[in-house]
């Protein structure tokens, strides 16, 4: 799933953003794979659409003690700090004059806080201003709402 994310998004955006993917093999993220999708792809289209050109975007995803984790991180302007405990609200726009430019609503981290909740999974939102931005979706082992999702 996640492969066919990066894959399309790196289509879409040609040369103007450097998209890679991490992911362990043989991890299988047990969810709904339609809710899962929209998720990891508004994390993936946001970094691409609030970071300059040239910028560095990796997906990561990793086994971990608890879980599973789906990182994705950029190198590019970062989140003023002010905005970051506001940023899964719905409709909150962290600069409002950009997200009107470039088609946001303030909807999509609203939406993955939405499928992350109904997976038992928790997103944690780092960023420092001129340096980027990491969100890591946690994901527990013993969470499994509905069929598999394979997220390679």
């Amino acid at each position: 799933m996640l492969a066919t994310i990066v894959d399309n998004q790196r289509i879409l955006c040609g040369d103007s953003h450097l998209l890679s993917l991490d992911c362990e093999p043989g991890l299988v993220l047990k969810g709904v794979s339609k809710e899962l999708h929209s998720a990891f792809s508004n994390l993936v289209i946001n970094a691409i659409k609030h970071n300059p050109q040239g910028c560095k975007i990796s997906v990561k995803v990793r086994k971990t003690p608890a879980g599973i984790s789906v990182r994705v991180a950029d190198n590019g302007v970062g989140i003023d700090p002010r905005h970051l405990h506001r940023l899964t609200e719905r409709f909150y726009r962290a600069d409002d004059s950009r997200a009107t430019s470039s088609g946001g609503t303030g909807l999509g981290l609203a939406i993955v806080k939405h499928v992350l909740s109904r997976h038992h999974a928790t997103l944690k939102i780092r960023s420092t201003l001129g340096k980027g931005s990491i969100f890591t979706c946690f994901f527990p082992a013993e969470a499994a709402p509905v069929s598999p999702a394979v997220v390679e």
